[in-house]
């Protein structure tokens, strides 16, 4: 059996490459997709070969994620329950499809990872895994239920990592865990979830404490063409610097920091804490531009299908005929987003401070409290009285009945 494995070097990960040598005589081919984690890749190549993995694969899918990804699901301005910006489930789909791709080019049978049955990420991997390779064979050894996989705590694991000289950096004692792309970093589970505990000052990585952020705002400058960033600060960008442009400047500001009690797809409620600094100057920067350019109508039926887009993004369906249908009316909804966005970022704050577009529905000369020569106001006497109709014949009828 030829399988690949979606590696991060981890406790979990580690474990699992091992293991499947073991237990089903398997080569294993590691992958780690890059989508932002920086410093997390380095030493994994040598760290998964000393594991037993045959191949490694570590590939750069940055562009690729801001790109594809990122920037189509900021198109649909998808954010689901309170206001997470989906940093994690984004990335699943790009994963998993490079995990089909490896798997075509070297002839392997299967896929694994290492999420656990109670998560969102196995819905997210598989998902996406049948519906680019409906016959592949998935291996996830936490919902094995053939009696191989005898782990049931991290400290159990440790010992086999241990036992078997398996290169980790891992300690008992970690107090949550940590999913980073560029994106966002999210954090849960240890003294997380306890949802009455504050996370800890020392936890976030992206932004400084919003209190030691410094004294004076800083503005941001974002130029967009059909809902897509190509400019910060008036420097043309691809996606990947716009990305990393907002995340270095909103991080210094101390923005982006979102802490949630979300529903899980199979149904249980997690807490999360999420640190997402440029993709929060990106949302609210384009809402400036869409708000002038984007039609009412447009904009209300749009903004009533954000649930079910986020929904699909959530749950994994990102390779689904209906999340596809649904982006092609969100590209046509964002296609007159193009413009200029002004923000201002303080201690945490992300402020919309001006927007233009040469495609403004915004008409002073209409919207003023001035006098003008353009707007009859004895227009909206039948508009109130039109619309007032059928509340007059109600209000009729219950008192004939009183």
């Amino acid at each position: 059996m030829k399988v690949v494995l979606a590696y991060s070097g981890g406790l979990d990960t580690s474990v699992i490459l091992k293991w499947l040598i073991e237990t089903y005589q398997a080569e294993v081919i590691a992958f780690a997709a890059d989508v932002g984690q920086q410093e997390e890749l380095d030493g994994l190549d040598a760290k998964a070969k000393a594991t037993g993995a045959s191949k490694v694969y570590i590939d750069d899918l940055r562009e690729e994620f801001a790109r594809d990804f990122v920037y189509p699901m900021a198109r649909a301005g998808a954010v689901y329950e309170s206001g997470y910006m989906l940093g994690t489930s984004i990335a699943r789909p790009l994963i998993a499809k490079r995990m089909i791709e490896i798997a075509r080019e070297n002839g392997a049978d299967a896929i694994a990872h290492g999420a656990t049955g109670k998560g969102n990420d196995q819905i997210r991997f598989e998902l996406t895994a049948y519906a680019l390779q409906p016959d592949i064979k998935v291996i996830a050894p936490w919902r094995n239920t053939d009696g191989k996989w005898t782990f049931n705590s991290r400290s159990s694991m440790m010992d086999y990592a241990q036992k078997h000289h398996i290169p980790i950096d891992v300690s008992a004692k970690k107090p949550y865990s940590m999913d980073r792309n560029l994106l966002h970093i999210s954090y849960e589970g240890g003294i997380l979830e306890d949802p009455w505990n504050e996370p800890p000052a020392d936890m976030f990585k992206l932004t400084v404490d919003p209190r030691n952020a410094p004294d004076e705002g800083e503005e941001v400058i974002v130029d967009f063409v059909k809902g897509d960033a190509v400019a910060v600060n008036g420097k043309a960008l691809n996606p990947l610097g716009v990305m990393e442009t907002l995340n270095i400047i909103a991080g210094r500001n101390g923005v982006g920091r979102f802490d949630i009690v979300e529903n899980r797809y199979v149904g249980m409620k997690s807490r999360g804490v999420y640190e997402t600094p440029g993709g929060t100057v990106l949302y609210r920067a384009r809402e400036a531009v869409e708000q002038l350019a984007m039609d009412r109508e447009t904009l209300h039926l749009r903004d009533s299908l954000i649930p079910k887009y986020a929904d699909m993004v959530y749950n994994g369906f990102w390779f689904a005929p209906e999340r596809e249908m649904l982006q092609a009316a969100m590209d046509q909804a964002a296609s007159c987003v193009t413009g200029t966005a002004r923000v201002k970022l303080y201690k945490g704050s992300c402020f919309v401070v001006g927007r233009k577009s040469e495609n403004s529905l915004y008409n002073p000369n209409l919207a003023t409290f001035e006098a003008d020569q353009v707007y009859d106001q004895s227009d909206a006497t039948g508009f109130i009285k039109l619309n007032a109709l059928r509340l007059r014949m109600r209000a009729r009828q219950q008192q004939q009945q009183g």
